[in-house]
């Protein structure tokens, strides 16, 4: 499975972490950046993330900013993009369940490195139940029409 990365300078730390640990998990990480700590715009790399997911060169995506919240809007913005702002690892799991998520956004300033790593993996292995969820996920998509 390839996954899309994208951050900013606050997520920075906590991208390269989660790419260290989805890499040993095996999956491959295409990075969209930022590539350094320094100040940056999340929606040039939240953007570049959502697209790659959006156009099929990516199977799912990670954002992270320092709370989570622009790069989770910014991805959402992407016509074909559900991106799940999550900070636990049930939401992870629901939203795959219930909402086929491609994209998840995290928070590096609202979880540390290990739960984020939990966090990840839940989201990345969990499959969607589809039945009644797939109904609500094609109103979802009705609305970008």
């Amino acid at each position: 499975m390839k996954i899309a990365l994208g951050c900013d300078h606050g997520g920075y730390d906590l991208k390269e972490r989660i790419k260290t640990f989805l890499e040993g998990k095996g999956y491959t990480c295409e990075d969209f950046g930022t590539y350094s700590k320094e100040s940056c715009d999340y929606p040039v790399f939240g953007k570049a993330a959502a697209e790659a997911v959006a156009d099929g060169r990516c199977d799912k995506g990670i954002v992270i900013c320092t709370t989570g919240i622009g790069i989770s809007i910014t991805a959402n913005k992407v016509k074909g993009i559900r991106c799940a702002l999550c900070a636990d690892s049930l939401s992870a799991e629901m939203t795959r369940r219930h909402n086929d998520a491609n994209m998840l956004a995290m928070g590096a300033g609202i979880v540390g490195p290990n739960l984020a790593e939990r966090i990840a993996e839940v989201f990345l292995t969990t499959d969607f139940e589809g039945g009644r969820h797939a109904r609500r996920v094609g109103l979802i998509t009705d609305m970008e029409a």
